[in-house]
């Protein structure tokens, strides 16, 4: 039953978290026994709250495995593979997958079929790394409840109805019914640390859904620098939105670069605040601050600006 509890308190309290995290590992060690768990970890909040309650429930027969499939943001396989294999000693498998996915998106437009696509490859991606290992019998997931909701007919999600039935993984998911503000709070509490649990939401096909239409090589590279870039300057806001990001539609526009006319693709910039990650409000950014005016990014990478 994919449906949250009624009677299910907000998580908004430590109290509240450590209650809840007594019971997924009691539920976790219940379902999984002394099995191995196969856990696609992105190192965003949801993938790696799970993989801290499964490492504290199952230790060593957590299995996590990260996948690189060329849609990240600037420096993130990096990152993961420092905290999670280096700092934290998890039992991961890089996976450079990168060609294999950009090589199934080329010519792919419809934003729906994209992120089916990348959906089916990362199911595809696991079932051959669980057929290198011995034991494998659950995949862990880092389903949360808007994932759910949003799947009703709004938009596929990897996480949510997309194992094929040949694959022989049974689910664990154990945030399942949370929302992401109680994700963070649980989070918090298994002790990860802050740049970890509230870094920015990113969304499973990565920057695949943000780079419109089909997906170039050297469009997804300029988008990677403007998203840092972008990123960077608002960070420097006392009151930054909840999350905020950049889009590089398929078109060009004309714009100024090194003080002449210049034809590049423009930045859109998205900001919004939100605390349950199902309704949201738009956030007008700034353009008058100075860092705005220099336009950085327009220095620091070939996209143009408007």
């Amino acid at each position: 039953m994919d449906k949250r509890p009624e009677t299910m308190e907000r998580i908004t309290t430590r109290a509240l978290a450590d209650k809840f995290i007594e019971e997924q590992l009691a539920e976790i060690k219940a379902q999984v026994g002394d099995k191995k768990v196969l856990l696609a970890l992105s190192g965003g909040v949801d993938s790696s709250v799970v993989a801290a309650l499964l490492i504290k429930a199952i230790g060593d027969n957590l299995v996590c495995v990260h996948v690189n499939h060329g849609l990240l943001r600037k420096g993130e396989p990096e990152m993961v593979v420092k905290v999670f294999k280096e700092e934290l000693g998890a039992n991961l498998i890089y996976v450079d997958a990168v060609d294999r996915f950009l090589d199934k998106l080329a010519g792919v437009d419809d934003p729906e079929t994209k992120r089916k696509i990348i959906g089916a490859e990362f199911i595809e991606v696991f079932a051959e790394e669980a057929a290198k290992l011995e034991g494998i019998e659950f995949l862990g997931q880092g389903t949360i409840y808007p994932d759910i909701l949003e799947s009703d007919g709004v938009k596929a999600h990897h996480n949510v109805g997309g194992l094929p039935e040949d694959l022989q993984f049974e689910l664990v998911e154990p945030v399942k019914f949370l929302y992401k503000d109680e994700v963070r709070v649980v989070g918090s509490a298994l002790g990860l640390p802050d740049n970890m649990v509230y870094r920015q939401p990113f969304p499973g096909p990565g920057l695949g859904v943000r780079c419109t239409g089909a997906i170039t090589r050297d469009r997804l590279e300029a988008l990677r620098e403007a998203d840092a870039i972008v990123r960077e300057e608002i960070d420097k806001m006392e009151d930054k939105p909840w999350q905020y990001f950049a889009v590089i539609p398929d078109m060009k526009s004309t714009g100024i670069k090194d003080g002449k006319r210049y034809m590049g693709w423009p930045v859109i910039i998205r900001a919004i605040n939100t605390v349950d990650a199902v309704t949201a409000e738009s956030i007008e950014i700034p353009c008058e601050r100075p860092h705005y005016r220099d336009c950085p990014w327009s220095q620091q990478s070939h996209v143009g600006h408007q």
